[in-house]
């Protein structure tokens, strides 16, 4: 489990299949041009690509989603306030999640396969 402390608070973000299904809706594309209707989720794609490049935006969009079913559940704010703080380098937790990802039984196939590209 990843953990990061916050303003004094520990949160836990899990990289799992509930995370997986999550952060997939976020970005679908047509499976076949001969069939617009079909559409494939590949939001995890996306997300990995974030986190190689160190977007910031990508990595609050990660955390809140792996967030979402840990308690105490951290707030935009907090995170936010995280990244916006000189202290925090934000390279280094994309690495760090980066690393959680190419070992979540969930999303390791596909985070090996995106960072070997």
């Amino acid at each position: 489990m990843f953990e990061l402390t916050i303003n004094g608070t520990v949160y836990q973000f899990q990289f799992g299949m509930k995370f997986l299904k999550e952060i997939n809706k976020k970005v679908q594309k047509v499976a076949n041009p001969d069939s617009p209707d079909i559409k494939q989720n590949v939001g995890l794609q996306f997300a990995i690509a974030g986190l190689i490049d160190g977007d910031p935006e990508t990595l609050v969009d990660v955390l809140e989603t792996a967030n979402k079913t840990e308690r105490p559940r951290v707030t935009l704010d907090a995170l936010y306030g995280f990244l916006d703080n000189e202290e925090t380098d934000i390279d280094a937790v994309c690495e760090d999640v980066l690393d959680f990802l190419k070992q979540s039984n969930a999303t390791k196939k596909v985070t090996n396969a995106v960072v070997e590209m």
